[in-house]
C-alpha cells in the first residue's frame, strides 16, 4: 500500500502543480477575475489529458480514484485554492480518471 500511495500521490501533486501554473490560486480565488466557467473546464480537462497520459496502459480501480482524488483535493489546498473550487476540480479529474482508466 506504501508504494501504492507514494505513487498517487505523487500524481496528484503534479496535476496539482500544473493547474497552478495556468490557473494561479490568486485568480482562482479572486471574485473579481471572473474567468469564465469554461475556460476552467478546458484548463482542467486539457492539464489531466497530460498528465494522465503517461499511464494509460495502466488500470486505476476503485480505491486508487478515490486515493487519487483525496490527494489531489489535498494538494490543491495546500496550493491556497478554495473550497469550491477544490470540490469542482476534484470531480473533474475523476470524471478524466473514468474516461482514460475503464
Amino acid at each position: 500500500m506504501l508504494f501504492y500511495s507514494s505513487r498517487f500521490d505523487a500524481i496528484a501533486q503534479g496535476v496539482a502543480q500544473r493547474i497552478s501554473m495556468r490557473f494561479p490560486p490568486v485568480v482562482a480565488n479572486d471574485p473579481e477575475r471572473a474567468v469564465p466557467q469554461k475556460r476552467i473546464e478546458e484548463i482542467l480537462t486539457e492539464t489531466f489529458a497530460l498528465a494522465l497520459q503517461a499511464g494509460s496502459e495502466e488500470r486505476i480501480g476503485f480505491l486508487g480514484k478515490t486515493w487519487l482524488k483525496s490527494a489531489f483535493r489535498r494538494e490543491l489546498r495546500e496550493i491556497g485554492y478554495d473550497d469550491k473550487f477544490v470540490a469542482f476540480a476534484a470531480d473533474r479529474f475523476v470524471e478524466q480518471l473514468g474516461r482514460n482508466f475503464r
